[in-house]
């Protein structure tokens, strides 16, 4: 938690001034029953109407003066929290960008979502009650103990003895309910698991008749959420109670002392309301104090949840080469893979292993094998979206790992196997390959991927705008803007992930015949299910369970291996 706190240095000032004018209100506060005490014994006891009016405008002033201070207060300390929460979020997201999908998949997506969200929210609520009141609730109880030893040395020695009482109260709640908060947030991250998948996958929960499956998996998880809410409110919950209990005993030993000192004359009636006063005053402040520690606890919880993300360091480390590829370059370059292997985190085995060989500058190279035998691993280690586990790949005659990966990822352009699209206008998306494009590049990079059509059907053509995850769109049409988003970069390495799954046999041909009148010769990669999208061309890679079962052309293969013969003759 300490270390978070560097993210609201920049309100320094906010976090100084918000405390004291909360501190100048209880000053306030404590002087109120002082008044109160001589308007009951000079200005009632003694019927004296303007000592009454006189001093009871002195309480209005202290009033006015108090909210003053409590509205200023309450200002700086929303500007400090809501500002630590929003340099703490904008640090978090740069954070989780850096890190590699390594860790992503390690971290996973809700988890990150929840530090992101809930437990950020649960800081800003920590960081904004602990500016009020962590300072002014002690300053009351501890202020009003003292005055009260002002008007009777006697009758203050309850609080003496209320004061340590409830602070054990206090401390102990909180001690038990903070390690329980941490498995609440545990839960919460379960269950809104269960939701992104549930909402992610809901065409194929309906497909499958599994919606009361489902509806069961998440009863179970939001039960246990539930349960244990239940049972860390139950304890929170014992705050208020055993608190006004015990000071409502309290007050009984107050004025049962003070009651006995008033029949002897050595205290007065309105000394007696000021320590009841005060009484109440430490009450309520205990009680506020309690809540802020309650709320303080869930916050130091989630704030090591955020503080464990921060402190995950991706295990990609950035190269020093950082020569850009000039706007004016064309052509392609070589990739080499040199004996790689790469496997997962937390799997049992490599996913691919020991592949070699070399795709030159400006040619094709197709991707092929049956399901999870490693094709789409393969291409992801090309950018770097993964490290080999052993060997190399090079780009250009270099390691990738030397690569600055803004440079690496610069020289390529990849389709993804899931189309995905950002909401924004056809534009927008476009201009994610290459912002500095102009709108001649951006048709002409439509153009060779068949999604001129689509904008010519649009009504505000490239300002057509594209909702949240393209769901406006249908399959084939997302594929081709995607592709279309690779290609107007004009990068040197083209990686196409099954990119053309969506698209009927005429339009891939089509896109295929596209590619090879580019202006310029990419390297290209084709991934695809289809023999058909690849057999035209220069090298196929055929993968079996991760190994590199055979590559050369298309009637090479045919002839010589068994692999992609049965793959060839299963779809002819």
């Amino acid at each position: 938690m300490k270390e978070l706190l560097v993210y609201i240095r920049e309100y320094t000032k906010e976090c100084i001034l918000g405390p004291f004018f909360k501190l100048l209100e209880a000053c306030f506060d404590l002087a109120v029953p002082l008044v109160m005490a001589s308007i009951i014994d000079k200005g009632i006891a003694l019927n004296d109407k303007g000592y009454i009016f006189k001093y009871g405008g002195i309480l209005v002033l202290l009033a006015i003066i108090g909210l003053t201070c409590s509205i200023t207060a309450q200002f700086f300390a929303a500007k400090a929290a809501t500002g630590f929460a929003a340099n703490l979020r904008y640090a978090l997201f740069k954070h989780i960008e850096s890190l590699s999908f390594t860790e992503m998949d390690g971290i996973g997506t809700s988890t990150m979502i929840t530090r992101m969200t809930s437990d950020i929210n649960q800081l800003q609520s920590g960081v904004n009650m602990a500016l009020r009141l962590f300072l002014r609730s002690p300053f009351i109880v501890f202020g009003a103990a003292i005055m009260a030893f002002t008007i009777d040395v006697k009758a203050a020695l309850v609080f003496v003895v209320v004061i340590p009482l409830l602070a054990i109260v206090i401390f102990g709640i909180m001690l038990i309910s903070m390690p329980l908060y941490k498995k609440v947030q545990a839960n919460l991250d379960n269950v809104l698991g269960i939701t992104r998948q549930n909402l992610t996958g809901v065409r194929v929960i309906r497909a499958f008749n599994k919606e009361q499956a489902e509806l069961g998996s998440f009863n179970n998880g939001n039960e246990s959420l539930t349960v244990m809410q239940l049972f860390v409110g139950r304890i929170a919950a014992l705050t208020n109670p055993v608190t006004y209990i015990m000071v409502n005993i309290a007050l009984i030993a107050l004025l049962w002392t003070g009651g006995l000192q008033v029949d002897a004359g050595s205290l007065t009636q309105g000394e007696v309301v000021a320590l009841v006063n005060y009484m109440s005053q430490i009450l309520v402040e205990l009680v506020k104090l309690a809540n802020t520690i309650v709320l303080a606890t869930k916050a130091v919880a989630c704030g090591g949840r955020v503080q464990n993300i921060l402190a995950t360091s991706s295990s990609m480390e950035d190269g020093e080469y950082k020569e850009k590829a000039s706007s004016t370059d064309k052509g392609g370059i070589d990739v080499e893979f040199e004996n790689a292997s790469m496997m997962y985190k937390g799997a049992g085995a490599d996913s691919i292993s020991n592949i070699n060989f070399t795709a030159k500058a400006g040619s094709v190279t197709g991707v092929i094998g049956g399901t999870g035998s490693g094709k789409s691993t393969l291409v992801n280690l090309i950018p770097r979206f993964y490290d080999v586990s052993q060997g190399c790949v090079k780009v250009g005659g270099r390691d990738v790992r030397t690569y600055e990966i803004d440079t690496l990822r610069h020289k390529t352009g990849i389709v993804l196997q899931k189309a995905v699209l950002f909401r924004g206008t056809i534009r927008d998306n476009i201009l994610w390959g290459n912002p500095d494009a102009t709108d001649e590049e951006i048709i002409e990079a439509l153009k060779a991927a068949q999604a001129w059509e689509i904008v010519t059907g649009k009504d505000k053509g490239l300002d057509y705008i594209i909702e949240q995850g393209g769901r406006n769109l249908s399959g084939g049409q997302k594929q081709r803007l995607t592709i279309a988003r690779a290609l107007v970069r004009k990068p040197a390495i083209l990686v196409f992930d099954d990119s053309s799954s969506a698209l009927d046999f005429a339009t891939e041909a089509k896109l295929r015949k596209s590619l090879q009148e580019l202006s310029y010769s990419p390297t290209i990669f084709i991934v695809s299910q289809r023999t058909s999208s690849i057999q035209h061309a220069d090298n196929i890679l055929v993968l079996d369970d991760g190994e590199l079962a055979g590559q050369g052309t298309h009637d090479e293969l045919v002839k010589n291996c068994e692999v992609y013969r049965e793959i060839y003759n299963s779809q002819a």
